[in-house]
């Protein structure tokens, strides 16, 4: 009698210490037909299969652990799918590999992860910072063609920072906040160095962000070079239940080291989306003043995304880029056009048909 009260205690306590901590695996799987003209300045045109037109293809596992007192420790491993060729190279854990610790005070992470100032500010993309409609404000400008500068920082894009530990508080009447520091891991200079903050508020049909962050790059101009790269950009939205608004506001700026001025880029967005049946359809525009190289770019997109269920959804992208003067922007395409330059001055058109699938 003992020893069945005994197992039983053993396994009730095992039961509660169980539906304390979860692993979970998640993922998706989008592919889709694509084709882009003017995909070299030749102006050959490129088509097939690409990936991630509507959402990342990805795959990965998250845990959690109740701790007690509110406090909560969790892990994030994820890494990006290539699923039009199998991801040849193998799958890593570049988009997301993170220990947390998480409680009333809010969150902090450390590892690998989105840096905070993109993280919330890139959300008002209304193509979600994927396929041949996206934002494209967050790049590499400095290697764009014209520039006379070569950046061969990590990460100079802006997406994300390794060896980064950051903040998010909680929410509090709307508003919240998060912040990041990426450490450089060097015993001397600054290259990869991270910091940057971002503040928003959201509540009711508004939602309001700004974010600003300071990367250490390094690269060549004539010879090694270091220096910085700023980026501030504000985000905004607003839901009139029929249409939601939107824009993006983005200037980055670069500092070579012993050089006088900088050299800038800003991108300026306006979207719209709108309920359909079961779908969405959503429009965007987008001009990029390349004042580093006196030209300017500018892109439409229009797209449809119709749900076949809660995780399966069929898309389409129709999106038309027009380069001025210097510029040699392309649509960002995986595995089709995947930024291809289509020349000084040429324009670009791309098709994405696709679907998606979440578990």
């Amino acid at each position: 009698m003992k020893k069945s009260l005994i197992a039983l205690a053993v396994l009730a306590a095992s039961g509660a210490a169980m539906a304390q901590s979860s692993v979970t695996l998640f993922g998706i799987v989008d592919a889709n037909f694509g084709y882009v003209n003017h995909a070299n300045p030749a102006g050959d045109a490129k088509y097939g299969i690409g990936t991630s037109g509507n959402a990342t293809s990805r795959l990965g596992l998250r845990g959690t652990e109740d701790l007690g007192g509110g406090l909560k420790a969790g892990f994030w491993l994820e890494g990006e799918l290539f699923n039009d060729a199998g991801n040849p190279s193998g799958l890593d854990f570049k988009r997301e590999s993170t220990v947390r610790l998480g409680g009333n005070f809010g969150e902090v992470r450390l590892g690998r992860e989105l840096v905070p100032t993109y993280r919330k500010v890139s959300s008002y993309d209304v193509f979600g910072q994927v396929g041949i409609g996206m934002f494209r404000g967050w790049s590499n400008w400095a290697n764009v063609p014209g520039t006379g500068t070569n950046v061969t920082t990590a990460d100079a894009d802006g997406y994300r920072a390794s060896n980064i530990i950051s903040y998010y508080s909680p929410n509090i009447a709307g508003f919240t906040a998060g912040a990041g520091y990426g450490f450089d891991e060097q015993t001397s200079g600054k290259n990869g160095r991270y910091i940057g903050a971002f503040g928003a508020y959201d509540n009711g049909p508004l939602s309001v962000a700004l974010s600003y962050d300071r990367r250490n790059i390094a690269g060549t101009l004539g010879g090694p070079v270091t220096g910085t790269k700023d980026n501030l950009t504000v985000g905004a939205s607003y839901n009139l239940n029929v249409v939601k608004l939107g824009t993006l506001l983005q200037q980055a700026k670069y500092k070579v080291d012993g050089f006088g001025g900088s050299e800038k880029f800003n991108s300026y967005a306006l979207n719209v989306t709108a309920p359909v049946g079961a779908g969405e359809v959503k429009a965007q525009y987008v001009m990029y003043d390349q004042k580093a190289i006196s030209s300017k770019a500018h892109q439409f997109a229009v797209g449809y995304v119709h749900n076949l269920s809660k995780r399966t959804a069929v898309y389409g992208t129709l999106a038309f880029l027009k380069n001025k003067d210097a510029s040699t922007m392309g649509l960002a395409a995986k595995g089709v056009s995947n930024n291809d330059n289509p020349g000084i001055g040429n324009s670009q058109t791309g098709l994405q048909l696709g679907i998606r699938h979440a578990f």
